[in-house]
């Protein structure tokens, strides 16, 4: 088994698409379900496959995040620069963190339109894509 991808709900589909494209992501398909419901997949560039989905009911009404989904990790290349990009685009990240320390990791928050919170990581030099056994080690 393996996770394909994240599926939020969004209010305004458009304002969504427009904030996660100034975040990166490309769009790389939709499904119209019916009754004004849409699908729409994304994924950024340089990835395979779908790693995100938004999922537009407007019958439902406006989302609610609530208090049981933390939050999305997206690891960046370079997180000053991801920042500035995103800062011009006027998504408004939170400013660098250092949680590990000086020579860990650096990461960023945001939130999209909806709440829902996105933590940006920059992984030290030498460090393996994603968290693996050895990091708990």
């Amino acid at each position: 088994m393996k996770t394909l991808f994240v599926s939020y709900r969004v209010t305004d589909l458009d304002r969504s698409l427009g904030f996660y494209a100034a975040l990166g992501y490309a769009e790389l398909g939709r499904v119209e379900v019916g009754d004004g419901a849409r699908l729409v997949i994304l994924k950024f560039p340089d990835e395979p496959a779908a790693s995100l989905e938004l999922v537009h009911r407007p019958g439902d009404g406006p989302v609610d995040v609530g208090s049981g989904f933390d939050h999305l990790t997206i690891q960046v290349e370079t997180l000053a620069a991801t920042l500035e990009t995103l800062t011009e685009a006027g998504l408004g990240p939170e400013p660098l963190q250092y949680p590990g320390g000086p020579h860990g990791p650096k990461t960023s928050w945001l939130t999209d339109p909806d709440g829902y919170r996105i933590e940006l990581v920059e992984w030290p030099s030498g460090h393996p894509d994603g968290i693996t056994a050895a990091d708990f080690a």
